[in-house]
């Protein structure tokens, strides 16, 4: 099984349409091909996220369904205890957080449209940053 964190833009991505390949890793989660790694404040991200009144206009979830998700979501997760914090490593702050908790837990991959923001940093850690339709096609 591949050990992934997943960056809140591919959860997003995943509820604004089901066709896409972050909608396609989703499943790939939920038949257990795909572990996703959480730390806390990441796992509280999503929530802050998909629970915006944007987001909520924008995918359609009633709260009580993005709750559902978030409870199917956490109970397919691996929990990550962060260890050390490795900031500063990139441009943006709030993307920190992503990048520890695929450091601290070993992923075997970061999933992330923005590609080109945490590529510089995970490459001195050895890690592997990947958008979801190139996970998609080597699963």
């Amino acid at each position: 099984m591949l050990r992934a964190v997943l960056d809140t833009s591919i959860l997003v991505a995943a509820l604004r349409s089901r066709r896409g390949a972050s909608n396609a890793l989703l499943r790939e989660v939920a038949i257990q091909n795909v572990r996703p790694l959480v730390t806390p404040a990441l796992f509280f991200e999503y929530e802050d996220v998909l629970k915006r009144a944007d987001q909520r206009l924008a995918h359609g979830l009633a709260l009580e369904s993005v709750d559902g998700f978030l409870a199917a979501l956490a109970s397919a997760a691996e929990p990550v205890e962060i260890r050390f914090q490795w900031r500063p490593q990139l441009a943006d702050p709030g993307d920190e957080m992503v990048l520890e908790a695929a450091v601290n837990g070993m992923a075997d991959a970061l999933v992330t449209h923005n590609v080109r923001d945490f590529v510089p940093a995970a490459s001195r850690f050895g890690l592997r940053v990947v958008r979801p339709g190139e996970l998609i096609k080597e699963l």
